[in-house]
């Protein structure tokens, strides 16, 4: 793998165990604290764990917010994880701050239902929605690991690659548009098939720059 990705430290992310997993494919990660580090990298990993208004907080002091925007907006490869997905949106119920909005649309609380415990932890299956280079069709069903109280509810439901099951209504699992890409779940923490879509990303990366 020749690409060289950097992860985001913003000091709210899962570094150890997304470098952990992405490492186990033979990819040794940049770390990311500020803007110029983003200079040495071709693609970017913005984890993330907490709370949406807090970690913007950090983003908008470590000056990554605006730089950020730019490396989408040039179409560079970005890859979002859990919170990282959140962050991608205009906006949060969970928070008052504005997200990085590289994806229109809002990011929702989960519906609170009986029987139905938020937050949403543990395995579940995921819906393939519209094909992507994450998810390619006729995949089979992977199982993988959630731990949220919020999902992403995008303007445009064709950037949406993977929807997950709660409450018997479909929420957002996974996006896709142009270089974004981003997961609800924790690919870090979801075995094998994890493993196989930190996989298909790196090799998207690999045959986008070929």
């Amino acid at each position: 793998m020749s690409a060289r990705i950097g992860l985001v430290d913003y000091g709210m992310g899962n570094l150890h165990s997304v470098a952990r997993a992405v490492e186990r494919l033979g990819v040794e990660l940049i770390s990311v604290p500020d803007a110029p580090a983003m200079e040495a990298c071709d693609a970017l990993i913005l984890p993330g764990v907490g709370s949406f208004d807090p970690a913007m907080e950090r983003l908008h002091q470590a000056q990554l917010v605006e730089p950020l925007r730019e490396w989408s907006t040039r179409g560079r490869p970005l890859l979002g994880i859990c919170l990282g997905l959140q962050l991608l949106f205009e906006g949060s119920e969970e928070g008052k701050m504005a997200g990085l909005g590289l994806l229109k649309g809002q990011v929702r609380a989960l519906p609170s239902t009986p029987g139905h415990p938020i937050p949403h932890m543990g395995w579940a299956p995921l819906i393939s929605t519209n094909p992507s280079p994450l998810l390619p069709e006729g995949h089979p069903a992977a199982w993988v690991y959630f731990v949220h109280s919020y999902a992403a509810a995008p303007d445009d439901p064709t950037c949406s690659t993977a929807a997950v099951l709660f409450a018997d209504r479909p929420v957002t699992a996974a996006v896709w548009q142009g270089s974004l890409a981003a997961c609800q779940f924790h690919p870090e923490k979801s075995g094998p098939q994890g493993q196989r879509m930190l996989q298909r990303w790196l090799h998207w990366l690999e045959q986008s720059a070929a």
